[in-house]
């Protein structure tokens, strides 16, 4: 089997009972379940959701994602071996983690396999909480620049690159495109201030103006769990993006819960600390990539301007990169992943099958 076939790089031709269209994202494609299927798991499996719940399964793959394309390497290379297995073991070690220590419940009901997730449908908060620690990517070259005001929040002169920040900074942005909210351009994921979301709290989705500060302390306190688990592993978790959303117990009684993924490779800068200490950034996170297809391409602006999206589609679509890029990608993304889950990830020689084995067998959700 050649390492092209061991990639799960298409994942919405699953032959999983629904019956709406699978959504597929960058990543992950998601299987909404029939109502009776929904019904029917939450009975057997005793989830803490109300019986009417809608659930999904979530199936990652292991396509690479950067600057808003897919991309691809030589030798028909459709993404990066091992990519979903470490993000979804990552993000599983820490939601079992923050419920452990009391913070919040997450989207995931059960993991029937690696790649698979099921869980309940959630209402999003409209915000991406994004926390930084560091002074590095585009704040850093808006600072450059001169900038000193990040969503509200004012920066002191004299900063130098990469450093620690005064104190850990909250720059949400928005999830999508909100309209209709004063000072708020209407395009995703444009930087907002604490008081846009605080005046116009029910366009974010939240349900009360209360549970504003309920979010930012979860977002602070999920954010100094995986910080203080990482920095015991000589790693520096530099700056990260949570993402919240709203479900139902089993009661009825909303919660608001972390969803989508979170410390993970994709969605978080990590520096090596005894590196670090020494001078140098080596990145364990999906930011080398970013950075080695800017060094790769002539032409820097296409990948960073929004401008020249075309062109930038066109240039992923067109280029096979190196499978040595390739590979050295998948080995910071397990080893990332084993020094957190502290053991070792084993990779399956055919994922799409074992999933189709177990759902049929031990869910029943395939025919």
């Amino acid at each position: 089997m050649s390492l092209a076939d061991q990639i799960l790089a298409v994942n919405n031709d699953l032959p999983i009972r629904t019956d709406v269209a699978v959504h597929s994202g960058k990543v992950r494609s998601v299987y909404w379940l029939t109502g009776a299927d929904s019904k029917r798991l939450i009975q057997e499996k005793d989830y803490d959701v109300a019986l009417d719940t809608p659930l999904a399964i979530m199936v990652i793959s292991d396509r690479i994602s950067a600057f808003d394309c897919i991309w691809h390497g030589e030798g028909g290379m459709k993404g990066v071996p091992g990519k979903g297995a470490a993000l979804n073991a990552i993000s599983n070690h820490w939601f079992k983690l923050f419920k452990e220590q009391g913070l919040a419940d997450s989207h995931i009901l059960d993991i029937p396999h690696p790649f698979v997730w099921i869980v309940q449908k959630a209402k999003p908060v409209m915000i991406e909480a994004i926390c930084r620690q560091y002074i590095t990517g585009s704040m850093w070259r808006a600072y450059a620049k001169g900038e000193r005001e990040f969503c509200g929040i004012k920066l002191p002169d004299g900063l130098e690159k990469d450093s620690k920040l005064p104190t850990l900074l909250q720059t949400p942005s928005t999830k999508g495109i909100l309209q209709g909210i004063p000072g708020v351009p209407a395009v995703d994921d444009v930087n907002i201030t604490r008081k846009n979301i605080v005046d116009n709290y029910a366009a974010f989705n939240f349900k009360s103006a209360d549970d504003i500060a309920l979010y930012e302390k979860l977002l602070t306190e999920g954010f100094d769990v995986i910080s203080a688990a990482l920095a015991n592993l000589e790693q520096i978790f530099v700056d990260t993006k949570f993402e919240f959303g709203y479900v139902k117990d089993r009661n009825g009684n909303d919660k608001l819960i972390y969803m989508d993924e979170v410390g993970t490779p994709d969605s978080s800068r990590i520096w090596d600390g005894a590196q670090y200490r020494s001078g140098n950034i080596v990145e364990n996170s999906k930011e080398g990539f970013r950075q080695l297809l800017l060094n790769h391409f002539p032409d820097p602006d296409i990948l960073l301007n929004k401008d020249r999206m075309i062109e930038r589609e066109a240039l992923a679509r067109n280029n096979e990169l190196p499978e040595a890029v390739l590979m050295a990608l998948s080995e910071t993304y397990l080893n990332i992943a084993e020094k957190i889950i502290g053991k070792k990830i084993v990779l399956s020689t055919n994922p799409k099958q074992e999933i189709i084995d177990i759902l049929r067998s031990e869910y029943q959700l395939i025919d």
